[in-house]
């Protein structure tokens, strides 16, 4: 067999897809598993998003390889929507680079930024792309831990306390995934400081603005945050459109001029179908986002039942589409979902997916059917 590449040995493979297959197996096997374990929107998106994508297939470019920038009007489309609800302006044509889902986001800022032995601030818990990423292009994850007694927030004294001269990059997540804690007033502010004290690219990633929060906020609403921060946004969960692979990233032009440099190299444009769909995503009323967040809500206290029969508690202010819940003391995240799913056939997800912070803690999707939610209270009741 020819010999991996080293950078191979540092990963492994993500969490959901090797957990997904046991999954498919027990269903395969005729095991009733609900599963509660990903994000992935079960929901439609906007009727005028599918009537564009259907209409857009007769235009005579449709068919054709696409701008690396993506088409005009959906650029202009992202600056309106920043425009409207974060209240960020943007230029349409330096600003702002549509990216098929903010996850390869994630590998091209990466790739734009980072040298072998570069160190990159991580929190813990958090999205575990940023470290595997980190790895990949040969840089060093360095963990900050949040805790529930700060709100999942960073500690800048305890970062400041550490060696950061090595520290070219920081991820961050607000709201926050997997807690869904939101950053109180101060935060975004402290982190344009921190990063403009110690010359790192502060990036946000923030995909979760809008599910069951009242306030989205943006990095870049920040006065000068621009000269030091990015932010990747999507429209896989606002709009349920996870599988259509539509985010974004933006900030200042230099910045999106150099992780266009890595994506070009990578890809020949986002289908033109998909692109005219996300315009009319991004032209959504506010009544879209009342009646998503409706269904959410009414999930939101079912899960929180299912939460209280398996004795977990929560925080009912947090944000998002999934219910981070602490167990009983003394119990493992791991041991815990694998008795729930042997006993009950409901899939969750450890809080250890998302790192060592996260143990002690499960992970609950709101992407499942009211009915699929009560019949998992049942089955623990």
């Amino acid at each position: 067999m020819i010999e991996v590449a080293d950078r191979l040995q540092t990963v492994e493979e993500y969490y959901f897809s090797k957990k997904l297959r046991e999954v498919g197996m027990l269903i395969a096997s005729g095991k009733p598993i609900i599963s509660l374990g990903i994000g992935s929107p079960d929901l439609q998106p906007p009727a005028k998003v599918l009537e564009a994508v259907n209409y857009s297939l007769k235009d005579a470019n449709a068919h054709k390889y696409q701008s690396y920038q993506g088409l005009p009007e959906l650029r202009s489309a992202i600056s309106e929507f920043y425009k409207m609800h974060f209240s960020v302006s943007l230029s349409p044509s330096s600003e702002i680079l549509p990216l098929m889902g903010s996850k390869e986001g994630i590998m091209h800022i990466s790739m734009a930024y980072l040298n072998e032995g570069d160190e990159v601030l991580i929190p813990n818990p958090g999205y575990p792309t940023y470290q595997s990423v980190t790895k990949l292009v040969g840089a060093k994850g360095v963990s900050y831990n949040l805790d529930a007694g700060n709100n999942w927030q960073p500690d800048f004294k305890a970062l400041e306390q550490q060696d950061l001269s090595k520290v070219k990059l920081m991820w961050v997540n607000y709201p926050h995934m997997p807690t869904g804690a939101q950053p109180d007033k101060y935060v975004f502010e402290n982190l344009v400081a921190f990063g403009k004290k110690h010359n790192i690219l502060i990036v946000n990633d923030n995909p979760y603005s809008f599910i069951l929060n009242d306030n989205p906020r943006s990095i870049l609403s920040v006065p000068g945050a621009k000269e030091v921060c990015l932010e990747l946004n999507s429209l896989s969960k606002t709009f349920n459109m996870a599988g259509w692979r539509v985010g974004m990233v933006v900030g200042a032009p230099e910045y999106i001029s150099n992780i266009l440099k890595v994506k070009s190299n990578f890809d020949s444009g986002m289908f033109y179908g998909i692109q005219k769909g996300a315009i009319e995503a991004l032209k959504c009323s506010n009544m879209w986002f009342a009646t998503l967040n409706n269904v959410y809500q009414e999930r939101r206290k079912l899960v929180w039942q299912l939460a209280d029969a398996l004795n977990c508690t929560y925080d009912e202010n947090a944000t998002g589409m999934f219910i981070w819940a602490k167990l009983p003391d003394h119990v493992k995240s791991e041991e815990f979902i694998d008795k729930v799913l042997k006993e009950n056939h409901i899939f969750i997800t450890p809080g250890t997916v998302f790192g060592s912070q996260g143990e002690g803690y499960v992970r609950f999707s709101l992407c499942a059917s009211n009915e699929a939610i009560e019949e998992a209270v049942a089955r623990v009741q």
